[in-house]
């Protein structure tokens, strides 16, 4: 009897939470974000200008969810940028799904925003080496405004179809062979148009929220034990830099085979230490041979953009970074709100937000839902308002394009007259011909964010938990 009562007590709190979650983490909705129709607007790489060419009178703002363009330059642009931003995968707070490891947690909502902005800029690493950054999801202009009254008409239709799907029991298609990098023999249109929803699909379902996603936050959390991280802890945007590492280099998936991570050491890149990364061997014990360039990369590069807020000399680099086409975004955000930034507009980040509580989606089953895996809403923030503290991330697909993306960033990252270091720097060679973890142990050098507990107390850590 008394453990039926307690069963009912976590069955009422479960409820609570649920309500409770869905109020506060859908507020946000409600509000529109305007665009100035007189500056370019960059995402991720791409430029898109809002003014069309035959207005005469400037307009100063409109929103990409209502403006009604003229079918103009400008108007293209705007349907094109909106297309674009809901084209990305978007990770947010979820419930209801399966009890994360080593807890009983059963959602991720007030603790995992940093985790969810890292899995969305995995993502876009992932769409970049399946899809390509041309590519735009067809279904991406057919969502519906995130209203509250909206979301709660898409979110009981996402739930029913999910629980269709999963009443069907059906599987996803092993997508075998059609899992590898764009620039094979080209086929009919059509069945190109169903590949890239095989990969997008696909992509979706590694990031899910089941134990069995190779990218999924239960893996995310499980790897954090290592660390010392439990469900429920706050995690900074370093600490996610080297959990998505481990994440994607221990995946067992055959698609994920052709890509690997690499993170920086003390805002350094080592050039031997990516060019290695991008070389794999073919198995066969010590006489393995290597395979020049035969893996991409995704780098994450943890910085530190100022003291206690972000210094203003930093302003221009973090532009310059997501006018970069193999930018793959910045996690970061405000402190104890981790954000996705995407791109800008003259002083405001544009940035895509994991505030918002779903519902669980069992992307295990055919044809599950996409739809609460895009967002249609951008939002923005000024730059002055962004935390120091933040993890930017760039896809290499091959050691060619390494020494590119390298050769660039040098450029980019030159000294101002008032900022005399950059943000992070390139060194020949590999970081240990540096003595950088002699000392070390092997633990410490897998995860070298782990602090002495006896000194946890006396020290906010490398980097401030957002």
């Amino acid at each position: 009897m008394e453990n039926k009562g307690t069963d009912e007590v976590e069955k009422l709190k479960t409820k609570f939470l649920s309500a409770w979650h869905n109020v506060k983490y859908s507020w946000a909705l409600k509000s529109k974000t305007y665009f100035s129709r007189n500056s370019p607007v960059f995402l991720l790489g791409k430029c898109y200008h809002f003014k069309a060419d035959d207005e005469d009178s400037p307009t100063e703002s409109c929103s990409t969810e209502v403006c009604d363009a003229p079918p103009a330059t400008g108007g293209d642009d705007v349907e094109a940028f909106r297309r674009d931003f809901a084209s990305r995968v978007w990770l947010t707070y979820r419930e209801e799904f399966p009890a994360l490891p080593g807890s009983s947690l059963t959602s991720d909502c007030g603790w995992g925003c940093m985790l969810r902005a890292g899995q969305m800029m995995l993502a876009q690493a992932l769409i970049l080496h399946f899809l390509g950054r041309e590519w735009t999801w067809s279904e991406a202009l057919a969502l519906q405004p995130l209203d509250t009254e909206t979301w709660t008409t898409s979110a009981a239709k996402r739930l029913v179809a999910s629980l269709e799907a999963s009443l069907q029991g059906e599987r996803p298609s092993d997508p075998g062979p059609m899992l590898h990098a764009p620039g094979a023999p080209g086929r009919a249109e059509e069945a190109d148009i169903h590949q890239r929803e095989v990969y997008h699909r696909t992509l979706v379902s590694w990031l899910g929220d089941s134990p069995q996603a190779q990218l999924g936050v239960h893996r995310l959390v499980e790897l954090g034990l290592v660390s010392g991280k439990r469900a429920g802890d706050w995690y900074g945007p370093a600490v996610v830099a080297h959990i998505l590492r481990k994440a994607v280099e221990e995946a067992t998936d055959p698609g994920l085979s052709g890509i690997t991570a690499y993170v920086s050491q003390d805002c350094t890149v080592y050039n031997a230490d990516v060019i290695d990364s991008h070389q794999s061997c073919v198995a066969g014990g010590a006489d393995a041979l290597p395979l020049t360039d035969s893996r991409a990369v995704i780098i994450f590069i943890p910085v530190r953009l100022g003291g206690e807020k972000i210094n203003p000399e930093y302003f221009s680099f973090v532009k310059s970074i997501l006018s970069l086409e193999y930018c793959i975004g910045i996690i970061g955000g405000k402190p104890k709100q981790a954000c996705y930034f995407v791109g800008f507009q003259d002083d405001s980040l544009i940035y895509m937000d994991p505030h918002y509580c779903q519902s669980f989606v069992d992307v295990s089953t055919n044809h599950f839902p996409l739809q609460s895996y895009h967002c249609p809403s951008p939002k923005k923030m000024p730059f002055s308002k962004m935390d120091p503290s933040c993890t930017i991330g760039f896809y290499s697909r091959s050691v060619q394009d390494y020494q590119t993306i390298s050769h660039e960033l040098s450029k980019v990252l030159l000294p101002s007259a008032n900022e005399k270091y950059p943000a992070f720097t390139f060194m020949q060679g590999h970081g240990r011909d540096y003595n950088l973890s002699a000392e070390l142990t092997p633990e410490k050098r897998e995860w070298p964010f782990i602090r002495d507990p006896q000194r946890a107390a006396a020290t906010a850590g490398d980097f401030v938990l957002l």
